[in-house]
């Protein structure tokens, strides 16, 4: 009896501090084609207890997370990988906040928000953002992980007792509190929404301020046109200014900047702010003012850190198993959230969500610059093989216009093991430069027959191109696609650890290509563009649908392949972080964007930056523990002594 006793009380004890959960993927787990393995080979089974319930006749299958012993046999044995068992941090029972049901994904805590103050969320995808958003805009109601049976309000304002979420829910109870959500996919905006730009905007706006919103986010020439024909920038910037001219209490953002150039984002952030009060107006009396008498609250997810970093007040960090759990941490400063979110460490919980830390070494992102300067200065063996492109010219014709847009390229140059980044606004002809390379557009008065004629154009090289909208036609599975086009790239075990292991190809390998969602596409573009053989890789806009951690791997995973493959890459990137990183050297664009512009000669790093934000007047520092690029608040201290000395932009940590 004493040795059965002393078993028990272990095994209580391991229940506190041990709590593992159990979820099926339900797009994986098909009963009907498999042999039921989970049920079959699980030793709590054979033991005539029910852990696993599934039938050749079930839609899906179920796991028991009270008799689950862990031992991830249903785990290995599973042949289309649905079942994950994960053994969770301790404690977070008790702080369960939402589940949506059995074997599904669990939220732990939620983020706090403060009345007139910015809150800023950082996570991976599949993390839990979204659900938060629904729970404090009132959309969904916190079961408190009881998804069998939920609470009632007075058990849920029991359970928040003593925080600042009680008075929150108080007043959502109470109907004091008018939450608007900026939805994430600002693509399905018009099958809801039909009518003009302008029409809309005035039949919403309820503070008055229509004029001065359209004016801010560039859609004064949009007055009359269609919601059906806006793009993609056009649809997030218009997304904007309908949550900007209401009155609520609660404003949410959720990925307010995708689609849109670096002026664009800084201008979506300033009318963001301006939501509490801060004045766009006049930014030199109430850059360093903030609102402390307004109640409503704003919350943003966003992926883009600079930009994250620029808008928040605070932040939250959420971390976990994207669509497994997540977890939500206290409060941090914008600063420290968004750098123990790249340390992948916690040290008021003393928790590693991440194997790794990420960095952005300065050195890293100017190596092979040095590379080919030093390299010229020794007998120039690099600007000898360099290719050579002349000044071009390209006029764009609308068709359902009488309008028409030119683009003049001035003469470059680009060597191997190099990646240029082409900075400028949207319409400014970056999309248009890089099919001009592909051989899709030829320059004016170039012919068919005089496209090998390098004095007229583009010379003929052999290209893999990464196209801005990805539309996945492919019938088939992401392994059948692979195959199709990479097959002898995939093969090599060398392109399978730079490539295909980093970009987390392999979890979605067998699912198909119509069903992958953006972020899952962008990857898989990514690796068929890097798998294709060519001398020049074309790379349009690779961190859209990608979140913060996905990006930076995906930046990572770009230079080493360009650099060890020795080849050239020409990016379009608008995300700040993501450009520094992988630049070079730039191509900085000038003129009216959709009118007509200029794309200048490859340039630097450090005289590329400058340039272009001195265009923008905004000015960079970095942050000396990761070196990431920071934004200085307008007409702060810091941004009027660089703006004086002319140094927009630092390579240098101890800027």
């Amino acid at each position: 009896m004493p040795p059965k006793k002393k078993g028990q009380s272990r095994k209580a004890k391991g229940d506190e501090t041990l709590q593992r959960i159990a979820i099926i993927n339900a797009e994986k787990c098909k009963p009907k084609k498999c042999k039921q393995e989970c049920k079959k080979y699980c030793p709590v089974v054979r033991m005539g207890k029910v852990c696993i319930e599934v039938m050749p006749t079930s839609k899906i299958a179920w796991v028991s997370e009270e008799l689950c012993i862990g031992c991830g046999i249903c785990v290995k044995k599973c042949p289309f990988g649905a079942v994950n068992i994960i053994n969770l941090p301790k404690n977070l029972q008790a702080e369960t906040t939402h589940r949506y049901g059995p074997n599904s994904f669990k939220l732990h805590r939620l983020p706090t928000p403060r009345p007139g103050q910015v809150l800023g969320l950082v996570g991976t995808n599949g993390i839990g953002k979204s659900t938060a958003l629904k729970i404090l805009a009132g959309k969904v109601k916190p079961n408190l992980g009881r998804h069998d049976n939920p609470p009632d309000w007075q058990e849920i304002l029991k359970y928040f007792r003593g925080s600042e979420l009680q008075n929150y829910f108080t007043r959502l109870l109470e109907d004091n509190i008018r939450a608007i959500v900026k939805p994430q996919w600002v693509d399905h905006i018009p099958r809801a929404v039909k009518g003009q730009v302008g029409k809309i905007l005035r039949s919403k706006d309820q503070r008055g301020c229509i004029e001065k919103v359209m004016k801010y986010l560039d859609l004064v020439h949009l007055d009359t046109r269609e919601v059906a024909y806006l793009s993609g920038g056009e649809l997030q910037r218009f997304a904007i200014a309908i949550i900007a001219v209401q009155d609520a209490d609660m404003y949410m953002f959720d990925e307010p900047t995708s689609y849109l150039d670096v002026k664009q984002r800084l201008q979506a952030g300033a009318v963001i702010r301006e939501l509490l009060g801060e004045n766009w107006d006049d930014a030199d009396a109430n850059a360093d003012k903030k609102s402390t008498t307004t109640s409503k609250y704003v919350i943003v997810v966003e992926h883009d850190l600079a930009v994250l970093d620029y808008l928040s007040d605070y932040i939250c960090c959420l971390y976990g198993q994207a669509g497994a759990y997540g977890v939500v941490t206290m409060p941090f400063s914008v600063r420290d959230g968004i750098n123990i979110f790249l340390a992948g460490f916690i040290p008021t919980e003393n928790l590693r969500f991440r194997d790794s830390g990420l960095s952005f070494k300065v050195q890293s992102a100017t190596d092979s610059s040095r590379a080919i300067e030093a390299a010229g200065n020794k007998g120039k063996k690099l600007a000898v093989g360099a290719t050579k492109y002349p000044n071009m010219t390209k006029t764009m014709a609308s068709k359902k216009k009488s309008s028409k847009f030119v683009l003049h390229v001035k003469a470059g140059d680009f060597n191997e093991s190099e990646i240029i980044v082409l900075l400028g606004e949207n319409g400014c002809g970056k999309t248009t430069f890089i099919r001009m390379l592909a051989g899709i557009h030829k320059a004016d008065g170039v012919k068919e027959e005089d496209a090998a004629s390098k004095a007229k154009g583009v010379p003929p090289l052999h290209i893999s191109y990464k196209p801005q909208k990805i539309q996945p036609k492919f019938r088939g599975t992401v392994r059948e696609l692979l195959q199709n086009k990479i097959n002898k790239a995939l093969a090599h075990t060398q392109f399978q650890a730079d490539v295909v292991k980093p970009m987390k190809i392999e979890p979605i390998i067998d699912n198909e290509v119509k069903t992958l969602s953006g972020g899952e596409l962008q990857r898989v573009a990514i690796t068929l563009a890097l798998g294709t053989p060519a001398q020049v890789y074309l790379i349009d806009e690779p961190s859209a649908y990608l979140d913060s951690e996905q990006r930076i791997t995906a930046a990572k995973v770009i230079k080493k392949y360009i650099i060890n493959a020795k080849k050239t890459a020409f990016i379009v990137e608008h995300d700040f972080i993501m450009a520094t990183y992988l630049a070079d050297r730039v191509v900085v664009y000038t003129g009216q964007p959709g009118v007509e512009c200029t794309a200048g000669s490859p340039t630097s790093l450090l005289l590329g930056m400058n340039q272009f934000l001195k265009q923008l007047d905004v000015t960079f520092r970095r942050d000396p523990t990761n070196f990431r690029p920071r934004i200085n608040k307008a007409n702060s201290q810091k941004d009027k002594e660089q703006k004086a000395t002319g140094a927009y932009f630092f390579l240098d940590s101890e800027a």
